[in-house]
């Protein structure tokens, strides 16, 4: 399965491709005109789009005088001190509106209004490990029966390897000795923010409240990480999803227009926050 690439160019890590049909600034630099500059050559020469970026609040002037909008952020993000804007340029007209709006505010909605609900009770059944290289094999082959496409190769095992070695912590539920579901914990280590990502449950296993199981437990092991600021960006049309973040007390902070090739098609995402951590 395809996936788009992940590059360093002029000293910031980029993500583009046909796949989301897009470039995704990673990682941000301070050097707000050199990035600006470089993702529009690139987005203009490959033709991409969309122009995603995630930057420290107090770069956002210089991106919105290039043309860019805001569309969600992450409070608290570095270091708890400082916003973190999801901005975005767009190259299409087409791809700057949702078609889907109105099922989007549904979704938003109906998980607002859930989010006082009282979480039901752990499925004991299901047992909450940390997953490991051992397990790499095993996982590719959930996360490819799920999404028939996605935005990182999480289909390779030894992609998941690699990522266990850097920055991303994975989660898994099993059942009767084999992996059920699965999600995963990006650290920014320098940043002290973690985004909580990668669910994927099996078809038969869905129903059992395995994603607000994973979710707590990863929770849990991001403050034992003294971990400030975590958030997700979940499809903005998957009710489960929206609703499992806001009954687990996490903030609505944006939608992402059209942004995320997941499952077959280019979708718009949610992002929701929370404060983990007041260190």
């Amino acid at each position: 399965m395809k996936t788009d690439k992940i590059e360093k160019i002029n000293g910031v890590y980029m993500q583009h491709g046909k796949n989301s049909n897009r470039v995704y600034i990673m990682k941000a630099s301070s050097d707000a005109d050199s990035m600006i500059k470089t993702a529009d050559e690139l987005a203009v020469k490959k033709g991409y789009s969309k122009i995603f970026a995630k930057i420290p609040n107090s770069l956002s002037g210089k991106f919105f005088n290039a043309g860019y909008v805001k569309e969600a952020y992450v409070p608290g993000y570095y270091n708890g001190a400082e916003d973190a804007d999801f901005v975005c340029k767009y190259f299409s007209e087409e791809r700057s509106k949702a078609a889907n709006i109105e099922e989007i505010k549904a979704v938003i909605g109906l998980a607002e209004k859930k989010k006082n609900d009282v979480c039901s009770k752990e499925n004991i059944e299901y047992k909450i490990i940390i997953c490991n290289k051992e397990n790499s094999i095993e996982m590719s082959h959930i996360y490819k029966i799920v999404f028939k496409t996605y935005p990182f190769p999480i289909y390779d095992s030894r992609y998941i390897e690699k990522t266990m070695d850097e920055n991303i912590v994975y989660f898994g539920a099993v059942y009767n000795g084999k992996l059920a579901a699965l999600s995963s914990s990006e650290i920014d280590i320098q940043s002290q923010s973690v985004e909580m990502t990668d669910f994927a449950t099996l078809p038969q296993h869905l129903g059992n409240g395995i994603a607000l199981a994973l979710l707590k437990k990863m929770e849990q092991e991001m403050m034992n990480r003294r971990i400030i600021t975590a958030y997700t960006i979940a499809r903005a049309e998957s009710p489960g999803m929206n609703i499992t973040f806001a009954k687990n007390k996490y903030k609505y902070c944006g939608t992402l227009v059209n942004n995320t090739n997941i499952s077959g098609q280019i979708e718009s995402m949610n992002v929701w926050v929370k404060k983990l951590s007041s260190r």
